[in-house]
């Protein structure tokens, strides 16, 4: 895996940082042991503290981590996934959804237009002018009908793309907002495009928060002038 794109998953820094504090927090273990076999009362009861406080750390960071699996950095403009279609019959596909760390997942689709919706989380300040730039993860891929009347009547498909599950840094946010006063907004953004048959696309998500759809030149000329 790349490694500039591993660190670009807050998930990861936070484990990363998780494990410094474990060690930190076992070398005090080993110190605490040593004062104990010393006879050395006072600095074995600061080395407890500081064992506590490593802990501490550990599990903060380790829960944080977790809350924030699926989420990405969002910088000027994030590559967010690529898209590939196979007709399997009449407004039934198959989709072949790609992350920009390599990860893969194929899923079917019913309609006659993809769309694909992320969650984005912006922060308040300090952190705002600190510098620290707004997260975002895909939140799930659906089909969409062109006809309103098939749309409300046609069966459909929806695609759950979350990971942290109940778990999660927007959940938390909605259900225990005075728990994470550092969070200014939580909100989604969307786009579609119609399916054709080898259809390439690629979607990036705007700072601002907005996602962008492309097709590659091929699909976008089947789209323009379909058989």
């Amino acid at each position: 895996m790349d490694w500039a794109m591993l660190l670009q998953l807050p998930s990861t820094l936070l484990g990363i940082l998780a494990v410094l504090a474990l060690l930190f927090a076992l070398v005090q273990l080993v110190a605490l042991r040593q004062h104990l076999q010393a006879r050395r009362p006072f600095a074995a009861l600061l080395r407890t503290l500081f064992l506590l406080v490593g802990l501490a750390f550990v599990l903060v960071l380790a829960g944080a981590g977790w809350s924030l699996r699926g989420y990405r950095l969002l910088g000027e403009e994030a590559p967010v996934a690529t898209l590939d279609a196979r007709i399997l019959s009449p407004q039934r596909w198959t989709v072949t959804l790609g992350w920009p760390d390599g990860q893969t997942r194929v899923v079917g689709v019913a309609g006659d237009a993809w769309r694909v919706e992320a969650l984005v989380l912006k922060w308040k300040l300090p952190a705002l002018l600190s510098g620290l730039p707004p997260l975002y993860r895909l939140d799930r891929l659906s089909g969409r009908y062109d006809d309103p009347a098939e749309e409300a009547s046609a069966p459909r498909t929806v695609v759950d793309l979350r990971q942290a599950g109940a778990f999660d840094l927007a959940v938390l946010a909605r259900r225990h907002p005075d728990w994470l006063p550092m969070i200014d907004t939580v909100y989604g953004s969307g786009a579609y495009l119609p399916l054709v048959d080898g259809g390439h696309y690629t979607v990036s998500l705007m700072r601002t928060g907005a996602l962008v759809a492309r097709p590659d030149e091929d699909t976008a000329e089947r789209i323009a002038h379909p058989l």
